[in-house]
């Protein structure tokens, strides 16, 4: 199919994975919409992109993490023809339950699970009528497991997953495919943002390198698709083992 009329919506597009994706599909002719909260941000991101390519950009301002925010994004982009859903926005927070911020706790799992829900529900009416289109989720290589200090975080991207691929199995007779991707660590802003010192972030993959895994699985068509050898491998593994050997394991490896 020629991807030159062809939108991607994309949110948290302002840093990191959401940034990089906003390259990658401009790069394949995609028009974009970019939302997020850091306009100047996405002013930048829109410059760099229009001098190398000739699609259509536009950006919005906004925070998902506000409860109504999915059902106002839908509304600002009425009469977009959008091909391509991405729901890449998402933070986390690490610390124990009772030392964490409830209102940030709160305004995580809006963005990271209700936010997701509507608007993957409201953009797959219309895809429905159009008989096709792609949603991809970024979930976590965490959903596969309880994390101690990212207690909600994990079961958030657990919720991601298993929402992702219920709803793969429901759309796919409309001819929409949704794509839930599972990186494990990632070099981008959130380790900072949820004030996590692990090393293993030291090491990671760039965004850069999970983006272009994004559209080379979503062009292909997968269901679930984890990031990286590693951890598919341990993501396997961890089907083998009981529970609370791998909730110590996970425990360890935020430490």
């Amino acid at each position: 199919m020629n991807t030159a009329t062809r939108t991607a919506l994309i949110t948290g597009a302002s840093s990191g994975i959401g940034k990089e994706l906003a390259f990658v599909f401009a790069r394949n002719n995609y028009d974009l919409v970019l939302v997020a909260r850091r306009k100047e941000r996405l002013e930048e991101i829109k410059e760099t992109i229009k001098k190398e390519q000739s699609i259509s950009i536009e950006i919005i301002e906004m925070d998902l993490a506000n409860i109504d925010s999915a059902e106002k994004l839908y509304d600002e982009v009425a009469g977009r023809n959008i091909n391509v859903l991405i729901n890449n926005a998402g933070f986390g927070i690490y610390g124990d339950m009772n030392n964490i911020d409830i209102k940030s706790e709160e305004k995580m799992l809006i963005l990271n699970i209700i936010t997701l829900t509507i608007l993957t529900r409201l953009f797959a009416k219309n895809m429905i009528s159009n008989k096709q289109g792609n949603i991809v989720n970024i979930a976590s290589t965490a959903a596969f497991q309880a994390v101690p200090g990212m207690a909600s975080y994990a079961a958030s991207k657990a919720y991601v997953l298993n929402f992702s691929e219920a709803i793969a199995y429901e759309l796919k007779k409309f001819n929409i495919i949704v794509t839930t991707i599972c990186p494990g660590a990632t070099q981008t802003e959130f380790a900072d943002v949820a004030n996590i010192n692990s090393k293993v972030f030291n090491s990671a993959p760039t965004a850069k390198e999970l983006a272009e895994f994004t559209f080379r699985e979503m062009q292909k068509g997968k269901i679930t698709s984890i990031h990286g050898v590693t951890n598919s491998i341990m993501t396997f593994a961890s089907r083998f083992s009981p529970r609370k050997i791998n909730t110590s394991i996970a425990a360890r490896m935020m430490k």
